[in-house]
């Protein structure tokens, strides 16, 4: 009862992201898209769709073999990583051709840029060969801060008409223009990597009560953490790609499913991706209503507004802690 009302919600702002539509002069209706731009709302809504699932299951990867609840993409710097490598990139792209680097040429840069922000963080955040939780967050906001300065120089350095491109990118968008083979290949990975997930759920349960009580029912922790931090990093790089850094999506997705369905990660896995269905897809239609004269607001703007008191809520009520 409590999965099918997930999958309703889902399914229901899939729906709304498809029926609004807002006239030239403001007036917001509900109708079936028309044959001439049907194409671009559904790619939309695909993207949607794979990035808030993948985004959520990297999440809960990261918290269950991190065992902190603040881990995800966003806060360990994986997304801004992966942002800096696509940032790079895309100004190589401009320096040495003037062109532009589509969405396939920036898959390789932000799955390399995100992988490598997360092995960095993963090899500070140890002392003494054990992970510190508390080390991992901090040190993660840092790598994510330098990340995006990185970013923000490599925006700098273009000319001024391709900033404002640039910006858009940065702030988290679910592009129209996606080719069906990236979003066939992205989505494919992300449902392969729900099945393995949900397979793994069981491991993962055991995980999160300790190394030593992990190895203690037999369970190969090390081998473990390598194979799921790898999906959780290429994941979190393949939504970057398609649809720019996007945060909090991963930290909250994973903590909404819970309270709903409980811990256990064969249930928490689904649960969460259809949460983060619902996030993303819902921030995407909360752009289409709200006009605030500017165009069409980004939709990490509404993650941020929904995940940054989340993410204070999270460390002052103590589910910061290890």
């Amino acid at each position: 009862m409590k999965f099918g009302a997930l999958v309703l919600g889902a399914t229901g702002f899939a729906i709304l992201s498809l029926l609004i539509d807002r006239s030239p002069d403001g007036v917001i209706s509900l109708a079936w898209p028309d044959a001439s731009f049907a194409r671009f709302r559904f790619t939309a809504l695909a993207v949607g769709i794979i990035v808030g699932a993948a985004l959520a299951i990297s999440g809960v990867l990261l918290q269950a073999l991190l065992r902190n609840p603040l881990a995800s993409p966003y806060i360990l710097g994986v997304s801004n990583g992966a942002g800096l490598g696509v940032m790079f990139a895309m100004y190589l792209s401009y320096s040495m051709s003037g062109g532009e680097l589509g969405i396939a040429g920036q898959t390789g840069p932000s799955i390399i840029g995100g992988l490598a922000t997360l092995a960095i963080v993963y090899a500070l955040g140890q002392r003494r060969g054990w992970l510190d939780p508390v080390s991992l967050v901090l040190i993660g906001v840092v790598v994510s801060t330098i990340c995006g300065a990185g970013i923000l120089f490599f925006q700098h350095m273009v000319p001024t008409g391709l900033r404002g491109q640039f910006t858009t990118w940065i702030m988290g968008h679910l592009p129209q223009g996606t080719p069906l083979s990236m979003l066939v290949v992205c989505g494919s990975i992300t449902f392969i990597a729900l099945i393995i997930s949900m397979i793994m759920g069981k491991a993962m349960d055991a995980a999160t009560l300790g190394d030593d009580e992990a190895r203690s029912v037999g369970l190969a922790i090390g081998p473990l953490r390598v194979m799921l931090f790898g999906i959780a990093g290429l994941l979190a790089a393949l939504t970057v790609a398609l649809a720019g850094p996007i945060g909090f999506v991963g930290l909250i997705s994973p903590h909404g499913a819970r309270l709903i369905l409980g811990p256990r990660h064969t249930m928490l896995v689904p649960g969460a991706a259809l949460f983060g269905i619902m996030l993303v897809v819902g921030s995407y239609v909360g752009s289409r209503l709200i006009d605030v004269g500017a165009g069409q607001m980004p939709i990490g703007i509404f993650t941020a507004l929904i995940g940054g008191p989340a993410f204070i809520w999270l460390l002052l009520s103590g589910r910061g802690q290890a």
